[in-house]
């Protein structure tokens, strides 16, 4: 668009400001537009419309001076000309007349911000002028046409798009020539081009810094938006030049990568060029930006509330199926996945990341999983991702861990995936630590990978027949088929492998309960549960019996001999299984392994294991700490103190045995 200065730079036009009258101010005033009066039609009353905003009003016919009644009405139409913004007054003289204004027209141009022109051109030149600046405007609406649609064409198809905020702000840096910035508290949403966040900062600082002294023709002109909710009519208008008339304030400075204490919470447009300043129309197409970009804002907050909400939801579902609520886990699943936990058997998967990994890792897992399961971040461990599988009766294939080991595969040598068998829903607690420990396993494997049920379980490599005949053997005065059989048969899992009160919590029955069915079962079992040995023996013996991986519907078994615990251990599938889980352990200078058989002769006692040993507590726990890494086991859990007490046996000699004698580094 031209300005005032545009239109005295051109020769054929001949226009220059009016004697007395201050070129500068006025110079950079756009002209949209040209409106020709004459003189007695001034004084006829005209013009008797409102009069284009940006019009240069062109009076023709006027005499040698202005005196008397057409003065009054020059000041008149003065007056109205400020009223409706137009650019200015330009007055018809002929070649080498005087100043036509008086000294009081002049004074009301200047109070009114009006300027006065004079020109000399003959009227052909103004009509072609008045030509032009139409063409102009037109040219103009047009362009400006195409870029509404070219902004409507940034919209997403999905309110949700992560990228439709920094496809419009590419699309208002390219239309204005500017540096555009979108941000809310603490992060920049989007930013084109991706240094315009640091530019944008500079600028605030210099402004802040020059205030008032800042030359704007140096530029940058800045713009801030806060991008309100599609409540309201519109988007505030933008601010001042971040140093048009006043320094940039700590608003402005906080608007960049984040928003002033009065705009708090809000999301902010920032746009900043060096030159021209923006005009109406730059100004018109930021809002229309703006407007756009506070309803993709408004779909970004509530995306997110909802998968916050969602994610919530998995989460204290998975803590419900941890304390075996399973029942009020599928409540609060249903709404967010009915049916997702109607099956009664599960599986786990554990998934482990580097930390600032974790979050690409876990929409990754949940993209891959398709909704067959709970994809969750644990929250007791920044590297872990928990992946909870529900098992459907009659299920073809098993598409969840093929998913999740093809992502392990993608994601390199950084990751690692452990996986537990198939187990009862209200055993995850179980199953989930099968899978930690498969996990830890799995990191000493190429592939970085091992399933519970495929490699790391003792209860798989033994002979499957034999070992259950051997369990049910062992578990007999147990296996009735009275009540009281029954209730001990489902108190001891839980029972051996957690404290009474906690076990009573997960059975939903008294502690006393539990303390007194155990009892009972020892009396039976002519076991002392107090005792590694034998709470090691008879949890084996009960998974053999569970037999998770490949359940069936009886417990009888027939034929064969019972076998002995002794012959079970001796297969070579055993001791290969002992021998790879003690590989790690067998290299450590400290001796972990004999530290080990002491503590489990002292039924995992720490303090009579050091007095034996000879060494202090802190040693004591210090040598099975590493232990547990060199097994990837828990010892605290029933799981792992079995492993630890067969694997030893395995390798060293009779059931329980603590005697190191034999060389246990030997290879097999």
């Amino acid at each position: 668009m031209l300005t005032l200065g545009a239109l005295v730079g051109r020769v054929e036009l001949e226009l220059a400001f009016a004697g007395g009258v201050a070129a500068t101010p006025h110079e950079a005033v756009r002209v949209a537009g040209l409106a020709t009066l004459t003189l007695p039609q001034l004084l006829g009353g005209e013009p008797q419309r409102r009069l284009e905003p940006g019009s240069l009003v062109l009076l023709t016919e006027m005499p040698f001076r202005l005196r008397g009644r057409a003065e009054v009405a020059l000041e008149t139409l003065l007056e109205q000309l400020a009223l409706d913004g137009c650019a200015g007054l330009a007055v018809s003289v002929l070649s080498g007349a005087h100043q036509p204004f008086s000294l009081a027209v002049r004074e009301v141009s200047a109070a009114l911000g009006v300027p006065l022109l004079t020109t000399t051109a003959p009227p052909r030149q103004w009509v072609r002028a008045g030509r032009d600046l139409t063409e102009r405007r037109l040219a103009e609406a047009e362009a400006r046409a195409g870029q509404l649609t070219t902004l409507v064409q940034q919209l997403p198809t999905r309110a949700a798009d992560p990228e439709a905020m920094q496809r419009i702000a590419d699309w208002l840096a390219r239309a204005l020539r500017a540096q555009v910035l979108v941000s809310e508290p603490g992060s920049v949403l989007a930013a084109s081009p991706e240094t315009a966040a640091e530019a944008l900062a500079e600028a605030f600082l210099r402004g802040h810094r020059e205030g008032l002294a800042h030359d704007r023709s140096q530029g940058p002109h800045t713009r801030l938006i806060p991008l309100s909710p599609p409540g309201d009519a519109q988007p505030p208008a933008p601010a001042d030049d971040a140093w048009g008339g006043r320094g940039a304030t700590a608003g402005d400075l906080a608007a960049v990568g984040a928003v002033s204490a009065a705009d708090a919470g809000n999301t902010v447009l920032a746009v900043a060029r060096r030159s021209p300043p923006f005009d109406d129309a730059d100004l018109r197409l930021m809002r229309h930006a703006a407007r756009l970009l506070g309803l993709l804002d408004q779909a970004r907050r509530e995306h997110r509330a909802a998968a916050d909400a969602a994610h919530a939801a998995r989460m204290a579902a998975v803590e419900l199926l941890l304390d075996a609520e399973v029942d009020k886990a599928r409540r609060v699943m249903a709404t967010q996945a009915p049916g997702l936990l109607t099956p009664d058997a599960v599986r786990v998967f554990v998934v482990e990341t580097p930390q600032d990994r974790r979050d690409a890792v876990l929409l990754r897992c949940e993209a891959g999983t398709a909704g067959r399961a709970l994809v969750v971040a644990d929250p007791r461990e920044d590297r872990r991702i928990l992946v909870v599988e529900p098992i459907r009766p009659r299920r073809t294939g098993d598409a969840v861990a093929t998913a999740l080991t093809r992502l392990v595969a993608e994601l390199g040598a950084d990751a690692s995936l452990g996986g537990s068998g198939t187990y009862p829903m209200v055993m995850l607690a179980d199953a989930l630590q099968e899978a930690i420990t498969a996990q830890r396993f799995a990191l000493r494997r190429p592939d970085a990978v091992a399933l519970s049920a495929q490699s790391t379980d003792l209860v798989s490599v033994l002979p499957r027949d034999a070992a259950r005949r051997w369990a049910r053997g062992l578990l007999d005065p147990l296996l009735g088929p009275d009540a009281q059989g029954e209730q001990m048969r489902d108190t001891l899992p839980t029972a051996l492998a957690f404290p009474y009160a906690v076990a009573a919590r997960r059975l939903r029955v008294h502690r006393n309960t539990v303390r007194r069915r155990v009892a009972k079962a020892a009396e039976l079992l002519d076991m002392d549960f107090a005792t590694v040995r034998d709470r090691a023996t008879v949890g084996l013996a009960l998974d053999l019996l569970a037999d998770r991986h490949r359940p069936e519907r009886s417990l009888t078994l027939v034929g064969g001999a019972t076998p002995t615990l002794e012959s079970l251990l001796a297969s070579p599938e055993a001791r290969a299984w002992a021998d790879n889980l003690l590989c790690g352990a067998r290299g450590d200078r400290r001796n972990l392994l004999a530290t080990a058989a002491v503590w489990l002769a002292h039924d995992a006692h720490v303090e009579p294991t050091a007095r034996a040993l000879g060494l202090s507590e802190f040693t004591v726990r210090s040598h099975l700490r590493a232990l547990e890494g060199h097994m990837a086991r828990d010892l605290g859990s029933l799981g792992g103190l079995r492993d630890l007490q067969f694997s030893l046996h395995i390798l060293n000699g009779a059931v329980g045995s603590t005697d190191l004698r034999g060389d246990l580094c030997s290879t097999p």
